[in-house]
């Protein structure tokens, strides 16, 4: 066993950063606790909606100079930004482990990830170019310019505490806006030492603000009518019934991410060991916590005889089960450990109750969850193994709704249509998967399944930071999507400037 030290030696007790100070919060306070060890690890706030209000006015406040601040100035700022998280990588990978409870290599991955937002970010003098044409008629000039709105409210989910707000943040304030941040009150400690290094990058008070809470915050960031758009990520139900119809109501921009319930298809061409190895990372990793983890495996009998295909299924379900029974669970600053807790014992609880229905609505439970084995001496609180059922349907809870943890369903389809045709039964678009070696199948994949973000011999179709995250249907609701050229366009206005001289 490798156990790497744990940057939180006491529990912390955090606070808001509203206008560049520390400030204590009136509001009750809530546990943070490690799912792997069930210690408290801090103590967070539950703002009031004073204190939403008072983080806005400072926003609003900072928010002229910094609109007139040049592009390189900022992006000096967050030059300075990146080189801070990078000379801390390995403590805030520490910190995600500790709070959420992922591996340790899943947190650096996701540190890694949320580095490249800033680095990209930092491009802004060029990204945020506008254009223009001479002699839109004789002696007449015609140009866009793009420019920031104001304040922006960003709502941050629990199963990427580092990475996900930065989806949005270095995006806002490259182009001059500034932020009100409220983190996952389950796991902020990333985003408060996030505004510790925005502080020390040179970032002003008030344009990078922390409110920790709940529904009183994001009701508050909701209803202000100084907040000029939301950024969400999170789940379906809250993306569209309270975030995306609320900013309707009140005009706000908005990009609301939300649920999943991703295929993997797994063609008759395809190179097994990859495609086993991909799926491992796919449908266990962070738990499942992932709104990019696959949950449908959908064996496809494309070109094969019924006999061909029954034998190829067993083939791929029997090297999967295999693959998935051998991950190591436990503490995940352990290094050997391949998958940790869910983020606790409530949601370990709701995913236990996904396998039960499982059971009750027929299908076959090939590797039960409800039963592992930890490689470290910890409590069992917040666990749940890897779990595959087969003699799936489509009308079946478990392959319909979004289970949020370690739970593959595996199916059949005699043909990639039938296979594309079941993904489009479900109401999610966030991802798919193929696995194939034909580029006619690839091509008839991307080309038709409604989802936004497609991988081709790739199990997590996660965007890179210059590219948008992709997502359809019931996983997205918004025009412009977050990451990248889109971010940009979401957090500024484009001025149109026609001009004649005498």
């Amino acid at each position: 066993m490798a156990i790497l030290e744990e940057p939180i030696k006491e529990p912390l007790h955090l606070k808001n950063y509203i206008d560049g100070e520390w400030v204590e919060s009136e509001g009750e306070r809530k546990d943070v606790v490690n799912p792997a060890t069930g210690k408290v690890i801090a103590t967070v706030p539950i703002s009031t909606e004073d204190e939403i209000n008072e983080a806005v006015e400072a926003a609003k406040e900072a928010f002229p100079e910094w609109r007139r601040t040049p592009p390189l100035a900022r992006a000096r700022c967050l030059f300075r930004l990146k080189q801070l998280l990078e000379e801390h990588f390995e403590e805030v990978s520490r910190i995600q482990t500790m709070e959420h409870g992922k591996t340790i290599d899943e947190s650096r991955g996701e540190t890694r990830r949320g580095i490249e937002m800033v680095e990209v970010a930092t491009g802004i003098p060029s990204l945020m170019m506008g254009y223009n044409l001479e002699d839109i008629a004789t002696g007449i000039d015609e140009y866009v310019i793009r420019q920031p709105l104001g304040v922006f409210g960003i709502i941050g989910p629990f199963n990427f505490p580092f990475m996900v707000p930065l989806w949005f943040a270095p995006f806002a304030v490259a182009t001059g806006n500034t932020i009100v941040l409220k983190p996952s009150s389950e796991d902020p400690i990333s985003q408060v030492k996030i505004a510790e290094l925005a502080e020390e990058a040179g970032i002003p008070p008030g344009v990078w603000n922390i409110v920790h809470g709940g529904r009183t915050v994001v009701s508050g960031m909701l209803d202000h009518p100084d907040i000029e758009g939301i950024c969400f990520v999170g789940s379906t139900p809250v993306g569209r019934d309270v975030i995306y119809r609320r900013c309707g109501e009140t005009g706000k921009r908005v990009i609301a991410m939300c649920g999943a319930k991703n295929f993997a298809l797994v063609m008759p061409d395809a190179d097994l060991d990859r495609t086993i190895a991909a799926c491992m990372t796919s449908f266990f990793g962070n738990a499942g916590q992932r709104c990019l983890a696959n949950a449908n495996l959908v064996i496809v009998g494309e070109g094969l005889s019924e006999q061909e295909h029954e034998e190829f299924y067993q083939e791929v379900v029997e090297r999967f089960v295999a693959s998935a029974s051998r991950i190591r669970m436990g503490y995940g600053l352990d290094d050997t450990v391949h998958m940790g807790p869910l983020r606790d014992k409530k949601k370990r609880d709701r995913v236990v109750g996904y396998i039960e229905k499982g059971l009750e609505e027929g299908a076959t439970l090939l590797l039960d969850g409800r039963q592992f084995e930890l490689v470290n001496d910890i409590p069992d609180t917040c666990f749940v193994g890897p779990t595959v059922f087969e003699n799936v349907t489509l009308d079946m809870t478990i392959a319909r709704e979004e289970i949020f943890g370690p739970v593959a369903s595996v199916m059949k389809a005699r043909s990639l249509k039938e296979a594309i045709e079941m993904i489009h039964q479900i109401p999610y678009g966030n991802a798919a998967s193929i696995f194939t070696n034909s580029g006619k199948w690839a091509r008839e994949f991307q080309y038709n399944v409604q989802c936004g973000n497609i991988g081709i011999n790739v199990g997590i179709a996660a965007p890179m930071a210059f590219f948008p995250f992709g997502g359809m249907k019931d996983s997205f609701f918004g025009v412009l999507h977050g990451q990248g050229r889109e971010a940009i366009r979401f957090f500024t206005e484009s001025k149109v400037v026609i001009q004649r001289w005498f």
